[in-house]
């Protein structure tokens, strides 16, 4: 399931990632303001991405720890897509993945790809 998937704009490669509120839901903060969220990437490394929720009239929620080396590691820009999804397995509860995507042009139109990881660690 679709946690949320967003443009990243230039705060978002540079400095952290703030995506919908109604993503919040999907997330266990246990009564704290951050949550650390392991994570699979498209190529199957477990990352661990902080998420923290601010107060105020800044709420949305931020990914700080964690996402510049995963925007590093996928050679992410403005423009990219940032998806997080959420798999519900009965054996091992819920997992969490984040998949990067970039815009192509495809037949006189336009698509997302999925982008691959532009380094190796």
């Amino acid at each position: 399931m679709e946690i949320f998937s967003q443009e990243l704009k230039d705060t978002d490669v540079r400095v952290r990632f703030s995506f919908p509120t109604h993503g919040l839901e999907h997330l266990d903060f246990a009564g704290n303001n951050s949550v650390d969220l392991r994570v699979k990437d498209s190529c199957g490394e477990l990352r661990v991405i902080r998420c923290w929720k601010r107060e105020g009239d800044h709420d949305r929620p931020v990914l700080s720890s964690g996402w510049l080396k995963f925007v590093a590691d996928y050679g992410l820009r403005v423009g990219d897509k940032a998806v997080l999804l959420r798999e519900d397995d009965h054996s091992l509860g819920s997992q969490f993945r984040i998949e990067a995507r970039r815009r192509i042009g495809l037949f006189g139109g336009e698509a997302w790809g999925e982008v691959t990881r532009a380094t190796n660690h």
